[in-house]
């Protein structure tokens, strides 16, 4: 089937493999390092915000020279080194907490320093994708990444709560531990003669201002970038108060917060899935309408009366995000220039993760200031908000005329190109 062409390429069906499995763990271990967290904490939203804003900190401080060591090493051999120290770190949480001896400060030390880890990891990952398929499945992989992603989400969620419900947090960082096995594995057993290398960038001066002054002279990337900074700061921040939701507003427990991460995950491999079937270029208007649909669920979200409706409603919001997300990144992906690739996702990893310790604090305070629900439409509003602002902004800078014609059989708008678009 066209959805899953990329899995042909034995390359990356290592790969995706290997992040299934690993992923999982991942997410378990978040939903065990939140729980861990408030319990610590006696359910501080404040410490929920600062472990959070923790680990996305070093993106903020050092994401760019990830991007630097993508274009510059290679790759293959750069995940290998970081998978294997995040899965260090998870052992060494898992150690703290199954001896009785962890701290608060442990979980916030370890998050940061996950986050280090992730400084290599995720853009190197992201600009891996390319030389694994050929340009023509590039889109397609990009989906079926978020589609293994959110796999993971749907896996590592509801296992991690029935694991901490039965035997406690320590053993899901175990278990996230003895993932990583299976992305290194799957990484080492691939065949190098069959990738697609770029060509590595020399080491020289200027090479980080280069790719900030590269897609500040493409509008078409930069607004996507800049779009997705927003919603990463402040759209996708809630569901740090999701675990406030159910302790507080519905007095449940951790079965119940693995269950609300499993239905937005659902959503969102239904939205990858439909994004892999697609064929052609992404479009913009595409990303555009997601941002708009994404804060307008969010909003009904914080609103939603009862935890059967919101479990609901986070269904469709997965499928906008995961819309938004996959379009975003198949954009400014097949949008860059390979030589400069691994900097511009550096970039736009950043923007998109970078902005979490700015948004994090914020939303962990407003939601123990005022309630979780005030958080989660507040960030809804700001997401939906700014999708207006970004199509208007983009259509202004290619020049674009809009006239409807309204006839009553078929009422359509006409699209004019008023000027040449940048380069």
């Amino acid at each position: 089937m066209s959805t899953f062409r990329s899995l042909r390429v034995r390359n990356y069906r290592l790969f995706a493999a290997g992040q299934v499995v690993s992923l999982s763990g991942t997410w378990g271990q978040r939903v065990a390092q939140d729980w861990l967290v408030l319990e610590l904490s006696g359910n501080s939203g404040v410490a929920l915000g600062l472990v959070t804003g923790l680990q996305f900190l070093p993106v903020l401080l050092f994401g760019l020279y990830g991007g630097v060591l993508a274009d510059r090493y290679d790759k293959r051999r750069l995940l290998i080194g970081a998978q294997a120290v995040m899965g260090v770190l998870a052992l060494l949480l898992a150690v703290l907490d199954l001896t009785g001896t962890v701290q608060l400060w442990h979980v916030f030390a370890l998050a940061f320093a996950l986050g280090l880890a992730s400084v290599v990891d995720t853009p190197v990952r992201q600009a891996f994708v390319a030389e694994m398929v050929s340009p023509q499945d590039l889109p397609n992989a990009v989906s079926l990444n978020s589609a293994t992603f959110n796999s993971a989400r749907i896996v590592g969620p509801a296992l991690a709560g029935v694991g901490i419900a039965a035997v406690g947090t320590g053993w899901v960082f175990a278990v996230n531990a003895v993932s990583y096995v299976a992305v290194l594995v799957g990484l080492s057993s691939m065949r190098t003669s069959e990738l697609h290398p770029t060509q590595r960038v020399a080491r020289g001066r200027g090479q980080l201002r280069e790719g900030l002054t590269y897609v500040r002279s493409r509008p078409d990337l930069l607004v996507p970038i800049v779009l997705v900074f927003m919603v990463g700061t402040f759209g996708l921040n809630f569901q740090i108060t999701l675990a406030l939701m159910v302790k507080e507003v519905f007095g449940r427990g951790a079965g119940s917060y693995g269950f609300l991460s499993a239905m937005i995950a659902v959503g969102s491999l239904a939205g990858a899935l439909a994004s892999a079937r697609r064929s052609g270029p992404p479009r913009q208007r595409t990303l555009f309408a997601a941002v708009v649909v994404f804060g307008l669920l969010e909003i009904a979200v914080g609103l939603a009366p009862s935890f059967a409706l919101m479990a609901a409603l986070l269904v469709p919001t997965g499928v906008a995000v995961l819309t938004f997300t996959t379009t975003a990144n198949s954009i400014v992906q097949l949008g860059s220039a390979p030589h400069v690739r691994g900097r511009v996702m550096a970039l736009y990893v950043l923007v998109f993760l970078g902005g979490t310790p700015l948004g994090a604090p914020v939303i962990g305070a407003l939601a123990e200031a005022f309630g979780p629900r005030t958080s989660i439409v507040a960030g809804g509003v700001i997401t939906a908000l700014t999708g207006l602002v970004a199509a208007v902004v983009m259509t202004r800078v290619r020049r674009l005329r809009l006239e409807p014609h309204l006839a009553r059989r078929r009422p359509h708008v006409h699209v004019y190109q008023l000027g040449p678009q940048p380069s």
